[in-house]
């Protein structure tokens, strides 16, 4: 699958969803996964349930948790609601069209996007309540909340529904740039008032939620290079917010962390990501381009850690569990490192297939979906 949107002439070098691997020989580096190593686990993890919504094809599924409920959905347009703590489930549905992105929820409305645009919303019990149209395919996970349904377009357009009857309230259009990612890109509310969004070439927004007028708009960072293919600079992953500092990192770019109030840079370094980032408040983690592990001070930006040791295994967006760094690879493994010193302390094996959706936290349970579709739940000790 080519992971390029393409507006004009076509190029050579394409990426690929799950091995983001670019304009590289056979023999690249990159290509060939770093073999994993027997550690002693200082951390013990258990599994207490596995479940399944189906496989994710050529997209990105990622779990939403609210409360002790995980909501997930596959590309064959099952929908689930399932109980975090056993990983039965309290509802169900299956779509009548194949899915592409999903899922979002705030707990009371769930929503998914469908192949041609099309965004459908289900009720607290799983069924549909309503169903719409954004001007384009929707790859990354609708955003539900402060009465609307976000869903964006591969394009960068923001479309925000009304949540209960549908109706459109406003778009939002960034600048088009000639050649992007076609990765999953999160968004994210900044309380009440904003949606915080990165788009392609390099673009970061605080979107207003009742009009869709942008507060503010700033550089991640700038495109550079001479040829398309070298000046790809997307936002990729979700913003992060935590109090007023809100985080985001580009693919051939930087990493940086801004007042989500007035898009003031509060630092910004050299970075480049396929995936995401996650940040509480005291560190920001995320894997780079070659699946390097690393975690910054959130406040200046200074280099803890690194964690070459899956380099090259397509981590996913990381996760933050107490004291445990948590990312999954293109092998199904689940590692958890050291958020001290980057070191491993547990390893848990899953179906196989890749994991690279963030792990999400629903009460005391670890939920992560594989790109087979099945969900596994996992308990620290």
């Amino acid at each position: 699958m080519n992971l390029l949107k393409r507006y004009a002439v076509p190029v050579v070098c394409t990426l690929v969803v799950l091995t983001t691997a670019a304009c590289s020989s056979s023999k690249d580096e990159r290509r060939i996964p770093t073999p994993l190593t027997e550690f002693k686990p200082v951390l013990d993890v258990q599994q207490t349930w596995k479940a399944s919504v189906g496989k994710a094809g050529r997209y990105l599924f990622s779990p939403v948790a609210v409360g002790d409920a995980v909501y997930a959905a596959g590309a064959n347009g099952s929908v689930a609601k399932i109980d975090a703590k056993t990983g039965n489930d309290i509802w169900r549905t299956k779509l009548k069209s194949d899915l592409s992105a999903g899922v979002g929820s705030d707990g009371n409305l769930t929503a998914v996007g469908a192949l041609k645009g099309e965004v459908y919303v289900l009720g607290p019990d799983g069924k549909e309540l309503w169903k719409g149209k954004a001007p384009g395919e929707i790859l990354s996970p609708p955003l539900v909340g402060n009465g609307l349904v976000v869903v964006r377009t591969i394009d960068g357009q923001i479309v925000a529904f009304n949540a209960q009857t549908g109706e459109q309230r406003w778009v939002f259009r960034n600048r088009a740039v000639p050649l992007n990612l076609r990765v999953s890109a999160g968004m994210i509310f900044a309380g009440d008032a904003a949606v915080l969004a990165g788009f392609p070439g390099g673009q970061f927004a605080a979107i207003n939620v009742q009009n869709g007028d942008a507060f503010w708009q700033t550089p991640v960072s700038y495109p550079k290079g001479v040829t398309e293919v070298e000046r790809i600079n997307d936002v990729t992953g979700p913003p992060t917010l935590v109090g007023a500092e809100t985080c985001a990192v580009t693919f051939q770019g930087q990493l940086g962390c801004f007042d989500a109030n007035s898009g003031r840079a509060l630092w910004q370094k050299a970075f480049s990501s396929t995936s995401g980032i996650a940040q509480d408040d005291q560190v920001v983690t995320g894997g780079d381009d070659w699946s390097i592990v690393s975690a910054f001070d959130v406040t200046s930006g200074k280099q803890l850690w690194h964690n070459d040791q899956l380099k090259s295994r397509d981590v996913s967006v990381p996760a933050l569990l107490g004291h445990a760094v948590v990312v999954g690879d293109y092998d199904g493994f689940v590692h958890f490192l050291s958020r001290d010193d980057g070191s491993f302390i547990a390893r848990m094996k899953t179906d196989g297939s890749a994991i690279t959706a963030a792990p999400v936290l629903a009460g005391d349970t670890l939920v992560v979906q594989t790109h087979d579709g099945n969900l596994y739940g996992f308990r620290p000790r």
